[in-house]
This record gives structure tokens, sequence and C-alpha cells, in this order.
């Protein structure tokens, strides 16, 4: 078991600002991040950190916002207690609750319950919110359905309750293996196979539907294998970036017979979805 570096952000003004410095934080690998009334804490491994680990972090040099911190090293975290003093339920277009299980039960047609522990972030509301309303569009019935950088499986979970009959869920983490299972069993579901491992786990396998909400070079490097993996007349859902990245995104698809099809945006985040030509 590792210590932690704890960094303690402090933001003005509030709101997109986290979100970006949350993605920017991740690709240096910051593995959790809990909001604060100022800003966020945000954590990482102290065998992974440097003392140059924010040297490129963008955002910490822009002149739209002010941005100071101060940085600690901390025994082992209570992740649990951490996110239970700040998680709060997400509800999609009134329809679809993701909660915890110390919440109440909701109202909403679709309760997804999970307990997201260290691979759930500040940074993941506004992409995960706008892949559900997706999924909640979307005839699943009777699909094929891959949830790529599953994190919680929450999406893969959605995909299940709208009537999947196989979902397939990869992350390259090993704990969000492990707590995608845990999360799969707490809501029932039987149909979601979960893998350690990254898009080459493929191989010549092919679905209707397939979810990737990772980062944007990520997904440029493996869209050429999600169209290889989708069906004629299969959709692919995207996201993870901003509205900077939708060019580079959508040339990638368009070489891969990919066509726009839809586009959603959140608080200067984007999903994108594409049909298989």
């Amino acid at each position: 078991m590792h210590n932690y570096i704890e960094y303690d952000f402090t933001i003005e003004p509030l709101g997109v600002a986290s979100e970006i410095l949350v993605a920017e934080l991740a690709e240096c690998g910051f593995e959790s991040f809990v909001d604060s009334e100022r800003g966020i804490l945000a954590y990482i491994q102290e065998n992974l950190w440097n003392e140059n680990i924010l040297n490129d972090v963008y955002i910490l040099q822009s002149p739209e916002f002010k941005i100071s911190y101060t940085f600690k090293t901390i025994e082992q975290i209570n992740w649990n207690e951490e996110w239970e003093k700040n998680f709060n339920p997400i509800v999609v277009d009134d329809i679809c609750t993701v909660r915890a299980p110390f919440h109440e039960l909701p109202s909403t047609l679709y309760d997804i319950i999970i307990e997201p522990k260290m691979s759930f972030g500040t940074g993941h509301h506004e992409t995960t919110y706008m892949m559900l309303q997706f999924l909640l569009s979307t005839d699943l019935k009777g699909k094929k359905v891959l949830d790529m950088g599953c994190g919680t499986s929450v999406l893969a979970i959605m995909a299940e309750k709208r009537g999947a009959k196989s979902i397939t869920a990869i992350d390259i983490d090993n704990w969000c293996v492990e707590n995608s299972l845990e999360n799969a069993e707490r809501n029932n579901c039987k149909n979601i196979t979960v893998k350690l491992g990254d898009a080459s786990l493929l191989n010549n396998e092919n679905f209707d539907i397939i979810i990737a909400n990772i980062n944007r070079n990520i997904l440029l490097s493996d869209i050429p294998q999600y169209a290889k993996s989708l069906s004629s007349g299969g959709m692919l859902f995207l996201s993870g970036f901003y509205e900077s990245d939708v060019p580079a995104i959508t040339d990638k698809c368009n070489e891969n017979n990919l066509e726009f099809a839809e586009k959603l945006e959140r608080n200067q985040w984007v999903a994108l979805k594409f049909r298989k030509i």
C-alpha cells in the first residue's frame, strides 16, 4: 500500500475550470478527486509523483483562471469516507438516477446504485451524464454492447437495464474491474462481462453499440479498432473531450467509415454519436 500526495487546489472562478483541471491532472497520473469548498483535492500515489508533475498542466498558466495550490504527503486515505462526504446523486433527464447505497430510493424510471470509490471523480459527471442521455434515447433491446474504459460500469449497467442482451465492460485499471464486478452484482445485472485490458482485447468480436468515455488521445488511437468491431449500421458513442477536440475526433471517425449522427454539449464537455456506414 502506498502513501499519497494530496494537492489542495483553490480555483477562481469555480465551475468549468475544475473540470478542465481534473482532466489534465488525470493525464498526469492523479487518480482520485474530491470537491472542496474552494476547489478540488487531487491525489496521486507517492511513488508516481515528482516535483515537476504540474509543469505541463496548461490551465495553471491560463490567464482566465486564478489557481493556487498546496500539497502534502498523507497516509493511506479512507476513500469511501471521502467519497461519501462529497458524492450527490446524479439525475439524468428525470428518467435515470445514479446514486450510492446510502441515498434515498428515487422515483425515476431507472435507478442505478454504485459505490464508485476511487474511480469516481468530479470530472466524470458531465461526460457520464451525456453518455447516459445517449443510452436513454437509443433502442438497446437485444443489442450487443461494449463499454470501453468502463470505470464504475455505470454505462454498462444502464445498457442492461435498457434491454441489451450482452454487455462487455473493459478497463485497463484492475481496481475499476473489481469495482465494476461489485456494481454489476449490486444492480442485479446478469449480462455484463468485465475484462481487464484495452482495445487490443476486441479481436474479431462485433458489437451493435460501442461506448467509449475516455480521453481524446486514447480515442484517436482506438477509433479504427472500434470501427472494425462495429456491426454494419452500429452506433459509436464517444465522450471525454472538449469542443476543441471535435474536428480531430470527427476526422478520424470519417476516415474509418463512421458518419456523424448527433452531438451533445454540457459545460464545455462534448459527446458525439457516429453510425457505421
